[in-house]
Formats: C-alpha cells, structure tokens, sequence
C-alpha cells in the first residue's frame, strides 16, 4: 500500500502553527570516514546543480533489531521461523509522525515549499531536489568536485550539521560526506580496455573479487586425490558432505549478486559443465536486471567475467537442479552499489524516487549519456532465501551512519526469512589491496592498523572466510586457513559492538587466545563484533574462463558455496512444509549446532605487517566457527519449527 499520500496531511498539520524565528544551535552530524587515496579535492561544486538530497529518518524499534531477529532466528525460540511480512516490517520501523513532522517544520522553516518535499513509502526518508548553495546553507557546509587520475570526478561535503532539536530525527543524509573510492564503471572499463587485465577487478565497490593464481591454467584432470591443487564441486561435495538433491526447487530461492560491468559468458558456464556436471550444459541462471544492468559480453577477461563465471558455476552445480537467480546490478554508465539492489528485493527499503547515495550507488533514472533512464528497480523480486554476494568495502570507507542505516536492512531481510552470506575480503586483516590504517583510523599506504571489510562486519549478515586443503593433503585430512595467494580477511569492527549471539565466543577467543599486537592495532576493547562466522575452502577452484579452465583464490568462492549448501538445508525444510532458515547466525553459534561444523585449528590470516590473528579451537576471526558439514546440519535443522 502506497502511504506517500499522508505527506499532504502531515504538511498541513505543520502548517497550522508555524512558531516564530528563533535561534538555532547547530551540530555536526557526520563527518567523511576517510579521506580518499588517488583523489584530490578540486574545486568548489557549481552553486547552481541540483542536488537529489534524501534525508533519512530515525526510524522506530532500530534498538531492538537483535531482540526481534533472535525471537525468530535463534534455534531455542518458540518463535523460530515466524517471519515477518514486507508490510509488518514498514509498520514495524517506520518513523513516528513526530519524527516526520520536526523534519518537515526544519525544510519549511528554512525556506523550502512544502510541494518541493516527498515523503518515501516506508515514511523513512524525505526527497528534496535542491541546488548546492541551498544545501550548504542548509547544512552549514561546504561541497567541493574531487577528481581521480582516470578523470573520472565526484562531489562531496567533509562534514554537515543539522539543529540541534533536529539530530535525533536524522538519521543520515545523501549525498554529503560518503564518498566512493572507486572510480566508476566506465571509467575502470575503459581503463581495463586500454591497460589490460592486470589493472584490477571493475567489480563496483572493491578490489575484491577472487584472485588468480601463479600457474592460472588448468593442464590436468582434476579428481579427489589432487584437491590440494585443484577444487572442484566433487571435492567440495566430499569435503562438506554434500550429498542432497533439491525436491522443493519450485517453493526455493538463491539469489547470486553480480555488479555490472562484472558478468557471465554462456560458452564458460558450458565449458564447466560439460566438465563437471553435464545435464546443466544449456542451464542459464534467471536473469534479474536491477536499474538498467545488462549481462555484457562486449569486455571479455578474468577482470570483466571471473566473479560472475566463479560463483554461477559453483552455486549451480552444488544445488542442482534448483534454479539460480542472478541479481544483475547497475547499469554500464553509473554502476551501482549494495543498496541498488536491496532496493530491487525490499520495496520497503525504496523512497519515491530513489534514496540511495550518488557517491555510493547509482540514481536512476540515469542522467549521464548512455545511461538507464528508466525508473529505479523498487521491490521488483521478493526476497530470495538465500543470498551470496562476493563484493566488499573497507569498513574504513564508510561512516557509522551509512554501515548502521545499511546493516539495518540486512537485518529486516532476516526477519522477512533471508540469508544473506558476504565474503570477509582476501587481505587477511588488511582491507582491500593490502591496505592498512594509521593510528587515526585513516588508511594510508604504510599503515599498521587492521582495517576490517564492511558489510561482512555487520552482525546481521553472515560473513564467510577461507580454508584450504593443505598441500600434500587430502579431503580427508582437517582444512587449514586458507594461506595460498589469499588470506582469509577476519578480525573485529570498528563500528559495530558485540552481539549478543556470539558474546561468549568472542570473549573466550581474547581470554584464551589473546592476540599478540600492541594495544591500538585492533579494536581488543572485547566488545566489538567479530567475523568472519563461518568459512568454505577458497583455493585452487577450477573455473571455466574466457574458454579455458583457470585457478582461482578467494572468498569470492567460499560464499556462493555456503549460499549453496545451506540453499540445500532450505530445499529440505520447505519440502516439508516448514519455513526456510532465515537469518543464520544464532543457529552456528548455538551449542546445538556447533559439532556440525568443522574446526579448523590451523593457518593465519597476515597482514598489515604482522601474522595475523590465527586460528584455533573454537571460534576465531580468521575461520569462525569452521566449515559446514551438511550431513550433520541436515538432520538438526528439519528437527526445528
């Protein structure tokens, strides 16, 4: 049910007593996590362009997300599996009509016609198009063009302040101190036209993305004695006791998260196939195409078509013959980021036009050349059941407001029933491309720091680190931390406390455990999250590439891998008729479930100068709680409401 058309009464009520001039205190709201390596700040942004500002409302009940999410996903809970509907997530959430009306009053009063605001569906933001010298009127700030030696240029604001009586009412607002350390998709694929394969992943977001190893090429037959050096989905199905054929494939969902211009080439997924699992030769993922994306095979390289070949070819394999949805995310002008496609699964998640941030994701429909200039993909798919997406940020990057706005909606997914596996990042406890963090919390090129990966240090996903078979051992023999090419990223947040699921973990990990570095380098206070949760095997995975079989490293693999065996855990339930698992994270932590996953014991997770934490017995921020063991985890789940 569309609810912008309360805003009318909402502006009228606040037009019956409009108080008298009085002076306003202003306070900083938020400032830029972190200055931008490889930009410069320019110049000042034109005073006359049009900002689409989206102010994000404090939303109601965000104080007992872990409190609501537990009543339905902790194992022990005589709520376990109610999940919510879209609708009772809005009324759940939405701000209260006071928090809307002070919103309101503040744009009124400073000079803003009522007809100029919008009011979202969900009631959680208000749109305003306005121009640069209103907004920094507005918000006592500066806004400045920051430009990139691709040439490419984005704007921003290094802090902004809103009324004091205004703070608590606010929770973010867009476009202003967030800003995106990429350069953008068209740019980096242009660059990767002109310079080649080595540049770098163009994958939005990150220079994450799985890795090649040194002798790329596969010049054997793989079987399961050399899965030291060669993973393929039998070592997988041997390793996690894989063996379960989904029956539910019409009632089950997984959807596999790809940002364009990252995509699959059809004669890849063939050439796996028909190596690997033959009755799939043909088998084409449902394509979802959020804002404009397009599955492109104009760029071919491990850059343009690794990711998206890597986590197809695994997820299908493993769950066949479920169907795969692919989330196909951004057009190949703008791109886009996490929120795009939360947006296309969660309608409650979408404002009017459009809420998410020009410097992290992309504003449809789109005004630049060449561009999407249809509507925002808003709820188009309901939530699938299970999610993987292989892409990560520095958690470094982004602002409290921005990580806690957006863990937010991974936690209304869980309550609608959705699981949702982030890969940790492969730099051990270093952030992408090995980049690490001064005393401040600035990265820098010489940094000592941990710099942990966001969204997987957001409690409410559940984030996937890496194992390997050891060289010269077998799939029977216990994995070790994954240590070949990559390191599996894991460590503690920055941002988020410590939840309550894995309190005890956490805690016994630092008393028994405690990590040898010196007070500063990580987040050691005892109460901040930790990850990653769980991990699959990340090295030596054959894929078909750009018409040959290569290796390839990474948590970019391990993630699509767990989607796909507890994909299967929800094939299970649903057969039965019972719901599907949701939100994971207080099942692996629980005592119940623990002996069916396997410790792992062994391996690091170096970076930023030093070894890393390392794993060890129980749970640990280089393994978590240990790889899956399906055979085990089968029968515990089907015992559950």
């Amino acid at each position: 049910m569309r609810i912008s058309g309360l805003l009318p009464l909402l502006l009228a009520a606040c037009a019956i007593a409009v108080p008298s001039p009085r002076a306003v205190t202003h306070v900083v709201h938020e400032r830029r996590a972190a200055e931008p390596l490889s930009w410069t700040q320019d110049r000042r942004l034109d005073p006359l362009k049009v900002l689409p500002m989206r102010f994000g409302l404090a939303q109601q009940n965000m104080h007992r997300l872990e409190e609501l999410l537990m009543e339905v996903a902790h194992p022990e809970s005589p709520k376990y599996g109610q999940h919510y509907t879209a609708a009772e997530i809005v009324d759940t959430f939405a701000p209260s009509e006071d928090t809307i009306a002070a919103v309101i009053e503040w744009l009124t009063e400073s000079g803003f016609s009522r007809e100029r605001l919008r009011l979202a569906p969900n009631k959680a933001w208000i749109h305003l198009n306005a121009t640069t010298s209103e907004v920094e009127e507005l918000l006592k700030t500066e806004y400045h063009v920051y430009t990139h030696p691709s040439g490419d240029e984005q704007l921003g604001c290094h802090s902004y302040s809103v009324p004091a009586h205004i703070k608590e009412h606010i929770e973010i607002i867009k476009p202003t101190v967030h800003f995106n350390h990429r350069p953008s998709p068209k740019v980096l694929t242009r660059l990767n036209r002109r310079a080649g394969p080595n540049l770098g992943s163009p994958s939005v977001h990150t220079g994450s993305g799985p890795k090649q190893g040194p002798e790329a090429h596969v010049r054997i037959t793989p079987n399961l004695a050399n899965c030291d050096q060669f993973i393929t989905p039998d070592c997988l199905r041997a390793l996690y006791s894989i063996n379960y054929k989904p029956v539910a494939t019409k009632k089950n969902t997984y959807g596999i998260v790809e940002f364009t211009p990252q995509a699959f080439l059809s004669g890849d997924l063939d050439l796996f196939f028909g190596n690997f699992s033959p009755s799939q030769i043909g088998v084409r993922p449902k394509s979802i195409l959020i804002d404009g994306a397009v599955v492109q095979t104009t760029d071919q390289s491990f850059d343009f078509n690794g990711e998206s070949d890597l986590d197809l070819e695994y997820a299908m394999s493993l769950t066949n013959p479920q169907e795969i949805t692919l989330l196909q995310t951004g057009d190949l002008v703008e791109g886009a980021g996490f929120d795009n496609w939360l947006d296309a699964v969660d309608g409650s998640f979408c404002t009017f036009e459009g809420g998410d941030d020009p410097t992290q994701d992309g504003i449809y429909p789109d005004p630049l050349p060449g561009g999407f200039d249809g509507p925002e993909s808003c709820g188009i798919i309901a939530p699938p059941h299970t999610v993987s997406v292989s892409y990560l940020q520095d958690e470094s990057t982004v602002t409290a407001a921005f990580a806690n706005r957006q863990c937010s909606e991974y936690a209304k997914l869980g309550l609608m029933g959705t699981t949702v596996f982030h890969s940790s990042g492969d730099n051990g406890v270093a952030g992408n491309g090995g980049v690490c963090l001064n005393a401040a919390h600035q990265p820098v090129d010489d940094g000592t720091v941990f710099n942990p990966g966001f969204p997987a240090s957001c409690p409410f996903v559940t984030a996937v680190g890496a194992t390997q078979v050891n060289p010269n051992s077998t799939v029977n023999d216990p994995e070790g931390a994954c240590e070949q090419v990559i390191f599996s990223g894991g460590g503690f947040s920055n941002i988020f406390p410590l939840p309550s699921f894995q309190a005890s973990d956490v805690k016994s990990f630092l008393k028994d455990h405690p990590p040898p570095f010196k007070n500063g380098q990580f987040n050691n206070s005892g109460n901040a999250r930790g990850f990653p949760d769980l991990s699959a095997n990340g090295a030596n995975y054959v894929i078909g590439i750009d018409g040959e079989f290569e290796l390839v490293f990474g948590t970019s693999a391990s993630s699509p891998v767990v989607g796909s065996i507890f994909t299967l855990v929800n094939d299970a339930r649903l057969a039965i008729g019972k719901r599907p698992v949701g939100w994971l994270n207080p099942l692996i932590y629980s005592p119940v479930f623990r002996e069916a996953f396997n410790d792992i014991t062994s391996g690091g997770n170096q970076g930023c100068g030093t070894g890393g934490f390392t794993a060890t017995k129980g749970w640990d921020p280089v393994t978590g709680v240990g790889t899956p063991d399906l055979s085990k985890i089968l029968p515990l789940a089907l015992l559950l409401p």
